[in-house]
């Protein structure tokens, strides 16, 4: 049930973001990504603990990227990893030229 309902939210494209929202990594991530142009849908954060199998996704993120932390950051059906990443790859300049080569900005 993890791997499909993690495979159904990956999709080219898109960046997806699996969250815990008490986790205060969440808060820095959605920060950031609520500032850039998205279009609309192409931004959706996944609320893990919504669900009765958040063991169970977090152990298949594991097996996906590495990391069984939350968030993990998706552009496109890859994972770029969590707000670490994010921000070190928004400061280089990387994050607006990836997003835009998605197709996922206005």
């Amino acid at each position: 049930i993890a791997q499909a309902f993690v495979n159904s939210k990956i999709q080219p494209g898109k960046v997806v973001v699996f969250i815990k929202p008490t986790c205060p990594f969440y808060r820095k991530t959605q920060d950031l990504l609520s500032q850039l142009p998205f279009k609309e849908g192409l931004l959706e954060f996944v609320n893990i603990t919504a669900t009765s199998y958040t063991n169970e996704i977090q152990d298949y993120l594991q097996l996906l990227t590495g990391a069984r932390t939350v968030p993990q950051v998706f552009i496109s059906k890859e994972c770029i990893g969590g707000c670490t990443d994010l921000v070190s790859m928004h400061e280089r300049g990387e994050l607006l030229t990836r997003l835009e080569q998605t197709g996922a900005l206005k």
